[in-house]
């Protein structure tokens, strides 16, 4: 699988890429896919929020913004990311920048899987797997 990532934000990387590209695989893997293409995009809160409004219709900031390319069992997507809002909710749910960053990554490819999270039990599948592929990626 090529994961890329991209920053749109100054002297902004994430330093334990690799361990997360792992992770990544073994998500696909899991699902029973075969690995493609994924970028992650690191931005900030207003070029999320722009993509939000004019992509999907939606008035309001958000942590993530997924975009699903799969082709015949073949993953394939964009996952852009609000450091400031993953920041923001690192201290709401007293966690590090650096768990919350893995976990919403890891939340962009169960929905790339195709997992949703529209019910309450669908949210609480997603939330399962997203705490264990997070406790697997401190593991490594």
């Amino acid at each position: 699988m090529k994961v890329s990532f991209h920053y749109d934000i100054e002297k902004f990387r994430l330093r334990d890429s690799r361990i997360i590209k792992k992770i990544i695989n073994r998500i696909v893997t899991d699902a029973r896919l075969r690995p493609g293409i994924i970028d992650v995009i690191v931005t900030g809160d207003e070029k999320l929020y722009e993509i939000n409004r004019e992509f999907l219709g939606h008035n309001y900031y958000t942590d993530i913004i997924t975009f699903n390319y799969n082709e015949a069992g073949t993953v394939n997507g964009e996952i852009y990311i609000s450091a400031e809002r993953v920041r923001e909710n690192s201290v709401k749910f007293n966690v590090t920048f650096g768990s919350e960053m893995r976990r919403v990554i890891f939340h962009g490819l169960l929905h790339l899987c195709g997992y949703d999270d529209r019910t309450e039990g669908e949210k609480n599948k997603i939330s399962e797997m997203e705490e264990m592929y997070l406790a697997l990626s401190y593991a490594e």
